[in-house]
Formats: C-alpha cells, sequence, structure tokens
C-alpha cells in the first residue's frame, strides 16, 4: 500500500506574512559617531544655523521598533490561542479528522502478519493503557532486560480466567521501554475463530502459536511474547493460583534456537485474583466449544456485573535473558537441550513469583 499522507496542521510560510518583515537599521558616518552609541553634537557654521531635524524621524524610529516588535507578537498569537491551550485541540481535532480519512479510504499499512501499528498506538494502546495504569496499577521492573533493538522472546506465566495478563504485557512493554517496542504476541486458535476478536488481534500484532510464525517474527527483529502454559495456566481453579503449569515440549525454545534470539523470563503477580475461578460448568464449556466455562464468586450470578475484573495490584518484572546465539545450528534438534533451557525458563519464572509474592503487601495495594 502506499505511505501514509502527512496533513500539515500550519504552514511555517504563515508565520512569517507581513508582520515578519526585517526592522529597518539606521546607519551614520563612521566618524560621526561616539564609542558609547550616541551623536556628536553639530556645530552651526559662522554665520549660519542650525537646520530643523525632519519631523519624521522620531516616527520612522517608531516604526522600526514597532516593526520588530510585530514579527515576535505575531508568533505569540499563534502560538497561544485564546483557551490557553496553544492551539493543541486544534492539532489533535486535525490529527483524528486525518486519521478518520485514512480508515474509510484505506491509506494505511499492514505488514505481512495483518499488524495495524497506527491503529494499535492511536486507537487499541489507548483504550488499555487506563486499565493498566490507574484500574491495575501496573508495576514494571527489570524492562532494561529486553533488548533496544534485534528479536527477543518473552515468556511468560499466564493466569486470570480472561487472558487480560497478555494485553497489559503488550502495554507494559511498549509504555516502559526507552524505544517503546512492541510486543507481538502468541495467541491459541481459539483467538482467531471468534467474531471481532480476530479482526482485533490481527491489528494489534498478534499471531498464531506456531512455530513458522514465531521464528519469522524472531528473524525480523520483533518482541515476541509466549504463555506456555496456554489453557492450563489461564483456567486453572483459585487453589492452584501462581503455581505453573507443565510448558509442553519447549518448542519456544527451539524456536529461539533456531532465530538465535534471546529468552527474557516474565513473571505477572496480580493476575490470578482479577477472576477467583471456584468451579468449572464442564457441559456448558463443551456445548460452547470453550475449553472451560468459569464460575467465580459474581459470575454467572450477577449477570454481566459479574464479567468486571476485580481491581488487584500488578507487578510484571522482567528476568535477566538467557541467550541462545552460542548454540550450534543443531542445537534446535537436540531434545535434552530444549528440555534443560526449558526447564530453566520455567524455574526462573516460578522463583521469580514466590519472591514478589512474599514482598507483596495485599493483594489490592
Amino acid at each position: 500500500m502506499a505511505d501514509a499522507k502527512v496533513i500539515p496542521f500550519d504552514d511555517d510560510r504563515s508565520r512569517s506574512g507581513g508582520g515578519s518583515r526585517p526592522a529597518r537599521r539606521r546607519t551614520g558616518n563612521g566618524s560621526g559617531g561616539r564609542g558609547d552609541g550616541s551623536t556628536a553634537p553639530v556645530s552651526a557654521l559662522p554665520g549660519g544655523r542650525l537646520p530643523e531635524p525632519p519631523e519624521s524621524a522620531p516616527e520612522a524610529a517608531e516604526g522600526a521598533a514597532a516593526g520588530a516588535q510585530e514579527p515576535r507578537q505575531s508568533q505569540e498569537a499563534q502560538e497561544v490561542s485564546p483557551d490557553g491551550s496553544g492551539g493543541g485541540w486544534d492539532r489533535r481535532i486535525a490529527g483524528g479528522l486525518a486519521f478518520l480519512r485514512r480508515r474509510v479510504t484505506g491509506d494505511y499499512e499492514v505488514d505481512e502478519f495483518g499488524y495495524d501499528k497506527e491503529l494499535t498506538d492511536q486507537v487499541l494502546m489507548s483504550a488499555l493503557r487506563p486499565l493498566a495504569d490507574k484500574y491495575f496499577r501496573v508495576e514494571v521492573k527489570g524492562i532494561e532486560n529486553i533488548p533496544s533493538d534485534g528479536g527477543a522472546l518473552i515468556v511468560a506465566n499466564h493466569s486470570g480466567t480472561l487472558p487480560l495478563d497478555g494485553l497489559m504485557l503488550q502495554v507494559a512493554v511498549h509504555d516502559n521501554h526507552p524505544a517503546e517496542r512492541h510486543l507481538r504476541l502468541l495467541a491459541a486458535d481459539l483467538v482467531f475463530h471468534l467474531p471481532v476478536v480476530n479482526e482485533l488481534a490481527r491489528k494489534a500484532g498478534h499471531t498464531l502459536a506456531c512455530a513458522e510464525d514465531a521464528q519469522r517474527l524472531l528473524e525480523l527483529g520483533e518482541i515476541v511474547g509466549v504463555m506456555p502454559e496456554g489453557f492450563k495456566g489461564i483456567g486453572k481453579p483459585f487453589g492452584d493460583r501462581y503455581k505453573l503449569q507443565r510448558f509442553g515440549r519447549g518448542g519456544f525454545v527451539s524456536t529461539a534456537l533456531r532465530a538465535g534470539a534471546p529468552i527474557v523470563p516474565c513473571s505477572i503477580v496480580g493476575a490470578e485474583e482479577i477472576y477467583p475461578m471456584i468451579g468449572n460448568a464442564k457441559t456448558l464449556a463443551r456445548l460452547l466449544g470453550f475449553p472451560y466455562f468459569p464460575i467465580t464468586p459474581t459470575f454467572p450470578w450477577l449477570g454481566p456485573l459479574g464479567a468486571v475484573p476485580l481491581p488487584t495490584k500488578w507487578t510484571i518484572q522482567f528476568g535477566e535473558p538467557i541467550p541462545t546465539d552460542g548454540y550450534p545450528p543443531e542445537a534446535a534438534e537436540d531434545p535434552m537441550l530444549m528440555f534443560n533451557l526449558t526447564d530453566q525458563v520455567r524455574e526462573q519464572i516460578q522463583h521469580t513469583l514466590y519472591k514478589l509474592l512474599v514482598q507483596r503487601r495485599s493483594v489490592f495495594f
């Protein structure tokens, strides 16, 4: 697709209109002045008299001074709007209209996975940010362990009954990393079978949890996020909270080895308590085609109100990266190596979870 067109909000030439002409400089004879800038007195010739000073000289001086101040006043008048906002609202409105025009005309770009960076930055992230900053009050630690450039694989624990932890992780990486990097999550098949959710997930940069897509993203230098527990982690009972489930067969390790990308363990505390799952309606889950149907203290008893998550306090900590670029190419096929690296990542995440739980004062504060 063609590159997005930029609509200028103002024109620099409008700031250099009629009021911007330079003030006239008055020059005199080099020998007729004083060192302090004053003019030497003029003596009358014998038998003569001094000429009358022209009346227009003071007016010319005043005009020159006014001309010098006019550009400054004109610039201040443009920079400060009557409501004192500096024209910020005008720019926001113009930017919003330009964004809508590009949406209607299709004049925007997506990558080969369907990722729409402009929509993610201006709409999706703006909608999720208040939830992360004000509602869950997410505290981020160890953000410096995510590289500033190049690919990296973030491996995190999964919990919460609904996958809000993945979305909060995406906001945490983008808003706290100095390079404002975007996290590309690997999602389960169910995400891309749901209407509306499928399209939003693609637009937000998420893709199917398969080795081919993950390796392609890592080779392109993207930050990829994976939660190996899958539905076993997100749908576990409340009594098993913060106990990591099995990490599968270590496919994420094999992908990182092939791409030579570092693995960054990530521990998330706070998501387990947003929907305390005290039961599972398995029959209803099979009828709906879901892996589980949660029963919480508020859902389904309170109806739609029961779907509101509890305002728990979150902490997301990124651990020290585990490098993989020092292994030979055939290492990705070594099952023992994959098992050892998978176990190392899992133990590091579990140890950090216990550490954060000990440091936590309260579930909500």
